[in-house]
């Protein structure tokens, strides 16, 4: 194996650069240091390859890539002498060396950023439309599930509300006393300016059973049970366990996704509940510290003025966000494209989107409510 080497000679045409011996991996250490070394300027570059013996692509990119700096620096490059084969490979190089960051142009025009926002707006559709069609196969699974529940897998179900909803009552409890502690310091310090403390009961009930208390639970379960959702069959279509469940002849969707829909569909509006009451105790509490209203006074104002439509409208929300927050897990989860990076991404978007959904859903739910009157 004959050690490669690198001469240069400089003459009226310009540099004459010539390149022998044997250009591969086991021998570039000898030459890499005079090929790095080498500073082309705008003088017109020949590179003579006649003397090469053998080359491999490791020594055709450290050719490729001198040129490509001379052609950088204004030098015209030509090569000669070179065995086709050779020629081919270093073209083929060539033509893979990525561009240098700081020669590209990063202005953007007017048409540039139309172009896009069209692209981003195309992929925003085509992705709703798959997200509407895995909304349509898991409700279509979903029934006949409870048409037929010998098709249910009853231990992946009681795992799955074990996750999502056993596991989470500690930090909804806290989350729903604080929310209803926090409601009565404020509502009580803006009704001590009208003598209307009495009112903070009504305050605290009706924002809480109707609004907060099934809203900051959703957001909760997104954000816990949601991207545990998306991590988990993620890293599955990751490790190609899904593309294994379909050769067995297994579906997906029965097996992984319904679980955890019904898991939550099931869950939250327990989880609902439990904030519910938390908060009620929380306000209650800091009403009898702040205000001096009795628990007996706070439970007997509790009855007399907040309708039970307060509360059911609360827990007629549950379910529906609960799909909401299944069906967006789970099919961020399909869309993780084998690597771990793409598992992380699709979980954040698996969150964002919950919450974002969970709070539009909630706001069309205030509006329709609010329309019927009740």
């Amino acid at each position: 194996m004959t050690r490669p080497s690198l001469n240069s000679e400089t003459s009226a045409d310009g540099v004459y650069l010539r390149v022998s011996g044997d250009l591969l991996t086991q021998t570039l250490s000898s030459v890499e240091q005079s090929f790095a070394a080498y500073k082309p300027d705008d003088s017109n570059l020949i590179i003579d390859l006649s003397g090469i013996q053998a080359l491999d692509t490791s020594g055709a990119w450290v050719v490729a890539d001198l040129a490509h700096r001379a052609k950088l620096a204004g030098a015209e490059v030509r090569f000669q002498g070179a065995l086709p084969a050779y020629s081919d490979l270093i073209e083929t190089v060539t033509r893979n060396i990525p561009e240098d960051p700081e020669s590209e142009d990063t202005s953007r025009s007017f048409a540039d950023w139309i172009e896009s926002l069209g692209k981003r707006t195309a992929g925003g559709w085509k992705d709703t439309l798959s997200m509407l069609e895995f909304l349509g196969m898991t409700l279509h699974r979903l029934m006949r599930t409870l048409m037929m529940p010998r098709r249910l897998r009853g231990a992946a179900l009681v795992s799955q509300m074990e996750e999502t909803g056993f596991r989470a009552i500690p930090i909804v409890a806290l989350m729903g006393f604080l929310i209803g502690v926090v409601l009565a310091f404020q509502g009580a310090t803006q009704l001590k300016q009208f003598g209307a403390e009495i009112f903070v009961v009504e305050l605290i009930s009706i924002s809480v059973l109707r609004e907060l208390g099934i809203l900051l639970t959703a957001i909760i379960v997104a954000g816990r049970s949601g991207s545990a959702f998306t991590a988990s069959i993620g890293s599955m279509k990751v490790q190609e366990e899904i593309d294994a469940m379909r050769t067995l002849g297994l579906d997906p969707i029965e097996v992984l996704v319904i679980p955890r829909v019904m898991a939550l569909l099931v869950m939250l509006p327990i989880l609902g509940f439990i904030a519910n009451m938390a908060a009620l105790i929380g306000g209650g509490l800091m009403s009898w510290i702040d205000l001096g209203v009795s628990p007996g006074m706070f439970a007997t104002r509790l009855k007399e003025n907040t309708g039970i439509w307060q509360f059911a409208i609360g827990m007629i929300k549950a379910p529906f966000f609960a799909l909401v927050i299944g069906v967006i897990a789970c099919w961020q989860a399909l869309q993780v494209k084998g690597s771990a990076q793409s598992v992380g991404q699709r979980t954040t978007a698996s969150v964002v989107q919950s919450i974002f959904m969970v709070i539009a859903l909630d706001a069309l739910f205030s509006i329709f409510f609010s329309v019927m009157g009740v």
